[in-house]
């Protein structure tokens, strides 16, 4: 009979640790989620509008394409310009690499294969971006 009390204390003993595991978890779950949502609503390049095509210009060796766009954003802002790198050569989805805010146009020059400078700002393809909004630059994507 003893025995049978020792299992049911251990047990109870195991699902108290097994919630409070649990109820600690819980926080840092909500901390991370709250954080993800931050950064997907304020930081994430991918969620920038497209508006207007101002310019387009292919990798010398037709691998990328990078496009330009006009983003207009109200009349309370200014005009941003948008670069999105688009892959010729492989199924991939295009990726924004640049994003300045208070410009109208696009000057965009490969200097070879991978490496192209947008009004001034030089950018290793596919691997680094220009966020004005990040003052680090260039920002690694991998």
């Amino acid at each position: 009979m003893n025995e049978i009390n020792i299992d049911k204390e251990e047990d109870v003993k195991r699902a108290k640790k097994m919630v409070l595991i649990i109820i600690s978890l819980f926080p840092l779950f909500l901390i991370a989620l709250i954080s993800y949502g931050v950064y997907w609503a304020c930081f994430d390049m991918n969620r920038l509008p497209k508006q207007v095509l101002i310019s387009e210009v292919k990798s010398p060796d037709g691998a990328y394409t990078v496009k330009a766009y006009l983003s207009n954003g109200g009349a309370t802002t200014s005009f941003a310009v948008l670069g999105e790198l688009n892959y010729n050569k492989v199924a991939k989805k295009p990726k924004n690499i640049y994003w300045n805010y208070r410009e109208d146009h696009a000057d965009i020059k490969w200097i070879d294969n991978d490496t192209v400078i947008i009004n001034g700002q030089k950018l290793d393809v596919p691997y680094q971006s220009f966020d004005f909004r990040k003052k680090v630059f260039p920002r690694q994507l991998f």
